[in-house]
């Protein structure tokens, strides 16, 4: 129980140092080129997308990924922009409180998920605007590789 505690704590804090002073279309062609750039680089099979509950900003298939993965990001997507938290943080609460999420009566698992790799776009003042999401790899990779690039896309 402890362990569950310290990973929610430390990923509630990877959170609140993600917040962006803004996000617009070209930030999101930044960031997801430069998801899809490190993915070809170290040669991930993964598909990177990000999205606003309205529309995709952004949306590669890599090499190796499957319309599978396709099927993970919307499902991914779908959990962060309605909870606005990582999935990543979504599950680890989840798994801690036991909460069934995804039984008869809560979320719909053909439509939401609980995985890694969603992480939703804060700008300061205004909130969650979009996320991004990887899916192809362990859900903790596809967590880590979207903070690190939201992270570099913040000090830029």
């Amino acid at each position: 129980m402890a362990e569950a505690t310290d990973r929610i704590a430390q990923l509630e804090a990877e959170e609140a140092g993600l917040v962006l002073t803004g996000f617009d279309r070209r930030d999101a062609w930044e960031l997801g080129s430069r998801l899809a750039r490190i993915a070809v680089e170290q040669g991930l099979p993964v598909v990177v997308d990000i999205r606003t509950s309205t529309g995709i900003l952004f949306h590669a298939s890599l090499p190796g990924a499957t319309a599978d993965n396709d099927s993970w990001v919307e499902k991914k997507s779908r959990t962060a922009l309605r909870f606005e938290l990582s999935t990543a943080l979504l599950t680890a609460q989840a798994e801690r409180d036991d909460i069934p999420f995804l039984s008869p009566g809560w979320l719909d698992p053909a439509v939401y998920t609980l995985a890694g790799g969603a992480v939703p776009i804060r700008v300061a003042g205004v909130g969650v605007v979009a996320v991004a999401t990887v899916s192809g790899l362990a859900s903790d990779v596809d967590h880590q590789l979207v903070v690190d690039a939201v992270r570099e896309l913040a000090g830029a």
